[in-house]
């Protein structure tokens, strides 16, 4: 139950038509100057205060449930060498997911707190909803300073940089539970239909950076959300537009 709600107890129903267009302010010098006590007044602004907190925190999660359903599967499609395995970079994965979170009134603030273990960096990421409720989600990484075989092959504050900027790709993954091809038992021919191999999509990737390419125009043209769902028959012809795009 609203403040104004609870006033009508004390003012009259005219009265309180007026105090919801009121600031709360207004509102509490019209309930003292109707007759009210301050103690009553203190309980009804508490009231007010879960209330609204408890109706921010219900449109957080129901945007949080939205933005789920429509989040795609994120194509591990770069290459480590050095360990030899595929990956999905941050800004892969934030292209595709930020546009949908954000749709629903949600923004995601990342930061480093201060992690109890040695060689290790805290991840944080503030999650807000336009109503007013956010939630804090962290995960601690090491320092990726280090190559396959534990010798230093970075320095310090370029091990946190990596670690920082590969720590949020995971832990947006995490707070929107995105999927990416490694997690789900698809050998990418659903439906009868072969999509890019990994190597491929790798080069596409590659040329689109390389070429500042406006990467939602580059889609429009195979009817593909992401360069992972490009069929495999229009490699060729993507690769061609993309050296011709580089020719000019």
């Amino acid at each position: 139950m609203a403040v104004a709600e609870i006033l009508s107890e004390v003012i009259q129903p005219r009265d309180v038509a007026v105090m919801k267009e009121q600031s709360p302010m207004e509102m509490a010098q019209s309930f003292l100057t109707a007759g009210g006590d301050l103690e009553s007044l203190e309980k009804m602004m508490d009231l007010q205060e879960r209330f609204e907190n408890n109706e921010a925190k219900k449109a957080f999660f129901a945007a949080m449930v939205q933005a789920q359903k429509e989040m795609p599967v994120i194509y591990e499609g770069r290459r480590n060498k050095q360990t030899n395995s595929n990956y999905a970079a941050y800004k892969d994965i934030v292209r595709d997911a930020k546009p949908i979170y954000t749709k629903f009134g949600l923004s995601v603030s990342f930061y480093e707190g201060e992690s109890k273990k040695p060689d290790y960096i805290k991840l944080c990421a503030d999650v807000y909803h336009e109503k007013g409720h956010s939630q804090t989600y962290s995960v601690n990484l090491p320092i990726d300073d280090k190559g396959p075989k534990g010798t230093p092959v970075k320095t310090k504050i370029h091990g946190t940089k990596s670690a920082f900027s590969y720590g949020r790709g995971i832990l947006l993954c995490g707070i929107f539970n995105i999927p990416t091809n490694e997690d789900i038992d698809d050998d990418g021919n659903s439906a009868g239909i072969q999509y890019l191999s990994v190597d491929q999509v790798t080069e596409i990737n590659d040329r689109l950076e390389e070429t500042k390419g406006n990467v939602p125009l580059f889609l429009k043209n195979f009817n593909a959300a992401t360069v992972e769902t490009i069929p495999a028959p229009q490699y060729t012809r993507a690769l061609n537009m993309l050296k011709a795009k580089a020719g000019k």
